[in-house]
């Protein structure tokens, strides 16, 4: 690096240094560890994939025994009255003839069964286990993705304090350049035009430096939304920093790396095998389904009765039903109104969407594959050339405003050239921010970002 863009660096290194409580500054491993145990996102889908993985739990029940109980008492009374004609020793005589009856009862029944066959279970139990390996697969992306997150809000905060510091440069050197620029006038050295555009020069600057405020602001409520924390110091990045290209070089090896590994698009395959396995379950309805079967009930009851013929008669009856039952049941699906070809259409429609939407995110990576590895080797170049930009709008400004002091420049070249260290000072730094999370997105895409690729990128800060 030359030695007017490390001044650059090095003032900026000066200006944070005096900020207070520096020595407590968070880095890049800290604010992960605190966005680990805050985040909802992450968080969100842990939960997901535990809910995912009581399917499986709930899948295999129905094939394992089933044991259930039931008890039922039932009161009844009923009263019947009829007349009817009997002979007697002198003809025939009608007779009134009236009862009534009070009776109770219970039941106690219990009942084992056992599926033999049914191959939808099986089906359903199958998918079921597909369904919880895609969301931990998910959840292995969330948590690559709580990285990735984690580093682009850390160095969003940097960058954006960064900028704020070049625009409060820029707003001083501007200010400097308003006053020279009245002085000058006063003595008539300079016009009034003069004076105004680096008036107008200045105003432009005060609101970057209010925009770059707000921006810094949000960037940290960004890092706060993910950690639940207030953002306090961060560490900043080091002056110099890797410019060496991807291992592996080759660019279809990072593609095939990222087709091989990447957990979101593992995750996708494993909803295709699912809804196969769905549709497996489906088709299993027009199969015949057989299951052991075992009851037992117990029905005690009791009761009085009364009638009436002639006479009056009265009296109470007790009763006890055992029964005891072992078998098997053989169910076989004839016609169930066309609902099982339609829930099989369904399956097959469902699994289609799967594998459009694998075939979807399967393009999708290929192509931020790519982009992340061309990113970073255009980062390379970007931050090498932005390097240099800033050596050279730094030569260029300190040349015209020396000649602006001699008369052969005017205050027009000054704020273009002041205008421009500004900008390549900006660029540098964002380019140099970029590269790193660049780099980082690749190995995301990948699907190979761990906490070591966190703890190297750490290693930048100071």
């Amino acid at each position: 690096m030359s030695r007017s863009a490390s001044k650059t660096l090095l003032s900026l290194t000066l200006a944070l240094m005096l900020v207070p409580g520096l020595a407590s500054a968070e880095d890049l491993l800290q604010v992960y560890q605190q966005a680990r145990t805050s985040d909802p996102v992450l968080a969100q889908a842990d939960a997901q994939r535990l809910a995912t993985q009581e399917g499986v739990n709930q899948a295999r029940a129905v094939m394992l025994p089933q044991l259930s109980a039931s008890y039922n008492y039932n009161s009844s009374h009923g009263t019947s009255s009829q007349t009817q004609p009997f002979s007697t020793a002198g003809g025939f005589q009608i007779f009134n003839f009236t009862s009534s009856s009070q009776n109770y009862g219970t039941t106690l029944r219990g009942v084992l069964s056992q599926t033999l066959f049914n191959f939808s279970d099986w089906a359903n139990l199958k998918a079921a286990h597909a369904q919880a390996k895609s969301q931990n697969l998910q959840y292995q992306s969330a948590v690559q993705d709580l990285y990735l997150r984690v580093a682009q809000a850390y160095f969003g905060v940097l960058a954006a304090q960064d900028q704020l510091t070049y625009a409060e440069s820029n707003k001083k050197a501007l200010a400097r350049q308003l006053e020279q620029a009245q002085q000058r006038f006063q003595v008539g050295l300079a016009a009034i035009t003069d004076v105004n555009k680096a008036k107008a020069q200045h105003d432009s600057a005060v609101a970057n430096v209010i925009t770059a405020r707000n921006n810094l602001d949000d960037t940290r409520e960004a890092l706060t939304q993910i950690t639940g924390q207030p953002v306090k110091y961060l560490s900043s990045l080091r002056k110099n920093i890797p410019l060496t290209p991807p291992v592996p070089t080759k660019l279809s090896a990072w593609v095939q790396r990222a087709l091989h590994n990447n957990p979101t698009l593992k995750s996708y395959e494993q909803k295709v095998q699912a809804s196969n396995d769905t549709i497996k379950a489906s088709r299993g309805a027009y199969l015949p389904t057989l299951s052991a079967q075992l009851s037992y009930s117990r029905s005690p009851g009791w009761g009085d009765q009364s009638s009436r013929l002639g006479g009056l008669g009265a009296y109470h009856i007790n009763n006890l039903i055992r029964n005891t039952a072992i078998g098997v049941v053989l169910n076989i699906p004839i016609f169930t109104g066309f609902a099982t070809q339609s829930r099989v259409r369904q399956a097959v429609y469902n699994r289609d969407v799967s594998q459009d939407v694998l075939e979807q995110n399967r393009r999708g990576l290929v192509r931020n594959t790519r982009n992340a590895y061309r990113s970073v080797l255009a980062g390379i170049a970007s931050v090498q050339a932005n390097q240099q930009t800033v050596v050279s709008a730094e030569s260029s400004f300190e040349a015209t405003q020396a000649g602006y002091e001699v008369g052969t420049q005017t205050i027009v070249d000054v704020l273009l050239a002041q205008q421009a260290l500004y900008q390549a000072q900006s660029a540098y730094s964002q380019a140099r921010y970029n590269l790193l999370i660049n780099r980082l997105s690749l190995v995301y895409d990948a699907g190979t970002l761990n906490f070591q690729s966190l703890q190297q990128l750490n290693a930048l800060l100071q």
